[in-house]
């Protein structure tokens, strides 16, 4: 083999050499450019997931005045509750998810810990769609001493609470003013499953 031979193939290989290089080079550039596209996108989805909680987590309230839907329901305690029980005060009527919701049950827990309510009159009626054994053990072992009223969806449905949270067929977490007379004058959903005692009074004292 002639050096000149030798040269021409040593460019040779070199060349083919610099052509793999090249072609790995372009292929990392394009799997990084893959890459930083498919976090791109998962950051959009985790933006676009974070602002739909943020939307569907905002609660929403309605001061529409009518007279609110009379019932009869059975308690947790074996005894019956009635709305027209508590004509001549005002009452905020609590309907929630119940059994299996601890932020339910100790929303009621706070709401029974703030003096204020029994000072300023207002009673909170929970209303939940349980049996009284399930809704009883978790108010035992969270230290809820109200006793829930028991639906069967009929009341929820007439005052317009089911599938306002997680559940289509279940109440969310709202709260329903009646006055003395017998007239509802504000609800509030709350998705976040959470009201403050304080707030929630605030709510229903401007009102009343």
């Amino acid at each position: 083999m002639t050096s000149g031979t030798a040269t021409r193939r040593l460019a040779e290989r070199q060349q083919a050499l610099q052509e793999v290089q090249a072609a790995q080079a372009g292929q990392a550039r394009r799997r990084q450019r893959i890459s930083w596209a498919a976090w791109g996108a998962g950051l959009l989805i985790v933006a676009t997931l974070i602002a739909a909680a943020l939307i569907t987590s905002q609660p929403t309230t309605s001061s529409d005045v009518r007279v609110a839907p009379d019932f009869t329901l059975p308690a947790s305690d074996g005894s019956t509750v009635s709305l027209a029980d508590f004509r001549g005060g005002p009452v905020v009527l609590y309907f929630n998810e119940g059994a299996g919701c601890d932020s339910c049950l100790l929303q009621m827990a706070e709401i029974e810990k703030d003096p204020a309510f029994a000072e300023t009159g207002i009673t909170v009626l929970p209303i939940v769609m349980n049996t009284a054994e399930q809704i009883n053990t978790d108010r035992q072992r969270l230290g809820v001493q109200a006793p829930f009223l028991l639906d069967d969806g009929t009341v929820s449905a007439a005052y317009d609470t089911l599938g306002k949270g997680m559940h289509e067929g279940l109440p969310g977490h709202g709260f329903v003013l009646v006055d003395a007379d017998g007239n509802q004058l504000w609800h509030g959903n709350y998705p976040s499953m959470w009201l403050a005692p304080a707030d929630l009074l605030k709510e229903v004292s401007s009102r009343l």
